[in-house]
């Protein structure tokens, strides 16, 4: 018997793993979850399924980052007219070469997520790799480390950003707010005044956008 595109999701999501997450890096606060990872356990379960995902993406520029959205259609192979579509996830990007591939890796990565609502490690009691953060605390140096030490400042406040950008719902939200706070408060307080009232904006307007919706 023929089976509709939302049952052949369904059972997609039902038989992909878990993505474990990557190693920490200095600087951030947490374990990443890698693009490749993602796709990777993502497109395995969809193929074994006969769907395949079409993205495309749309652009915002702003003064200091590139906000990008990526819209993803999962077509039945065997119907292409059938498809199921993941819209708005979004994620920001540098000004820079970089920054668009950036972000479109990083708003792809979550179209999987939401599609599949694959398992990340994300909870601390889900077990794919979930152990409890340990705050660190940005190394104090001189000389010619420190522009290595604000590199990975920035980056890990970009993945910030775009983890913040990317709740879909308050209850995401209320997840990421418990894990930025101590960094925050630790990292980058004293250390970084503007880079803390930067992020802190972005969490106290994104929370009261996510609230509006509920």
């Amino acid at each position: 018997m023929k089976i509709n595109i939302y049952q052949k999701l369904h059972k997609a999501a039902c038989e992909a793993g878990g993505v474990a997450k990557g190693k920490k890096v200095q600087g951030m606060h947490f374990n990443p979850l890698l693009h490749d990872e993602v796709q990777k356990v993502a497109m395995e379960a969809l193929l074994n399924n006969g769907l395949y995902p079409v993205c495309t993406y749309e652009n915002q520029m702003t003064d200091s980052f590139i906000l990008v959205t990526c819209n993803m259609k999962i077509h039945d192979v065997e119907d292409p007219k059938q498809f199921v579509e993941v819209s708005g996830c979004s994620a920001m990007g540098n000004l820079d070469k970089f920054g668009t591939g950036n972000g479109m890796s990083y708003a792809k990565k979550y179209a999987y997520l939401n599609a599949l609502h694959l398992k990340t490690g994300l909870d601390l009691e889900d077990g794919y790799n979930a152990k409890p953060f340990s705050t660190n605390k940005i190394p104090q140096s001189s000389g010619p480390k420190h522009g290595s030490q604000t590199t990975h400042v920035n980056k890990d406040v970009q993945h910030i950003k775009s983890d913040i950008l990317g709740c879909k719902n308050i209850y995401e939200y209320r997840r990421v707010k418990k894990e930025v706070d101590p960094y925050l408060e630790t990292a980058l307080k004293n250390k970084s005044p503007k880079l803390y009232a930067e992020i802190s904006d972005l969490l106290e307007t994104r929370g009261d956008e996510l609230n509006r919706r509920t």
